[in-house]
């Protein structure tokens, strides 16, 4: 029983869920298993420790993640305008966590790295990884912009590092504030990072 080809996602599902709730420290073994539906025995078949649970659960929700800055950040559109389908599509999924829980739950990685950062090496590094990779990817749309001379900047990466940093802030303060409102100046400040004007505003032919 609880050995089922889909206990270990209904263990995962569950304590991401308590995660982005109530945080990773105050859950317990016996409280994720009964939010799983599955026996607590199912949960040691599956993971050694919490800490491996917490790795999957990072796993799990990089990996949808990065499919979805991957489909927006590699897509036909401008490079600029890319960059603002991402900040769009982070604002919505915010909007649509409060609708669903109630409050803003913010950036699982960045919760996880406020909190256990200090605490657990493996964990850390693995968000270090993400961190870094969001980083790589959204450095490569900050390229083509210079390429194309939309923006103004002397280092690409420096500039993705302020892009990402600055994003994963307002998720944090839209958090802290349980206001999705707080998401509204994502763009106006990603352009100023970057020396940018809107795409919108620019005449044609400049």
């Amino acid at each position: 029983m609880g050995r089922t080809s889909d206990a270990r996602e209904k263990i995962v599902a569950a304590a991401q869920s308590l995660i982005e709730l109530r945080g990773y420290s105050a859950l317990g073994v016996a409280e994720i298993c009964k939010a799983a539906g599955v026996p607590k025995g199912s949960f040691y078949y599956f993971f050694e420790s919490k800490e491996a649970l917490a790795l999957a659960v990072i796993d799990e929700h990089w990996a949808g993640q990065r499919q979805a800055w991957t489909r927006v950040l590699t897509g036909d559109a401008e490079p600029l305008q890319r960059l603002r389908l991402l900040f769009e599509e982070t604002e919505a999924g915010q909007r649509a966590g409060q609708v669903s829980c109630g409050t803003v739950s913010g950036c699982l990685f960045g919760n996880l790295t406020l909190e256990m950062s200090n605490q657990t090496e493996a964990i850390r590094a693995r968000l270090q990884e993400i961190f870094d990779a969001q980083v790589e990817m959204v450095e490569t749309v900050v390229a083509q912009a210079l390429a194309r001379r939309e923006i103004a900047v002397s280092d690409t990466l420096e500039a993705a590092r302020s892009v990402v940093a600055q994003l994963e802030g307002q998720v944090l303060f839209a958090k802290l504030y349980n206001s999705t409102g707080r998401l509204g100046p994502l763009w106006a400040n990603c352009l100023a990072l970057l020396g940018a004007r809107d795409p919108q505003e620019v005449p044609a032919g400049l």
